[in-house]
């Protein structure tokens, strides 16, 4: 198995559990590119490409808590 593939999952877990606060069902490793994430199989190409949308949806939330935050200390100064 390829150790890249395991970078890989181990970051699009990390990802995961960061948006919904627990860790995906299943993931396996397969031979030749492949794996198997909460039953879906697809390339580890393609779960990069998840991982980096699961990693944007972080980034916007992330926003959206520091612009509430920001009012909310605009809105004490007053």
């Amino acid at each position: 198995m390829d150790v890249g593939h395991d970078r890989v999952i181990a970051q699009y877990a990390e990802a995961y559990q960061k948006l919904y606060n627990r860790l995906p069902r299943d993931i396996q490793n397969l031979d030749n590119g492949w794996v198997i994430v909460n039953g879906a199989r697809m390339r580890v190409s393609e779960l990069e490409y998840l991982t980096l949308q699961l990693q944007q949806e972080i980034n916007q939330d992330l926003l959206k808590r520091r612009n509430v935050v920001t009012r909310l200390l605009k809105w004490f100064k007053q």
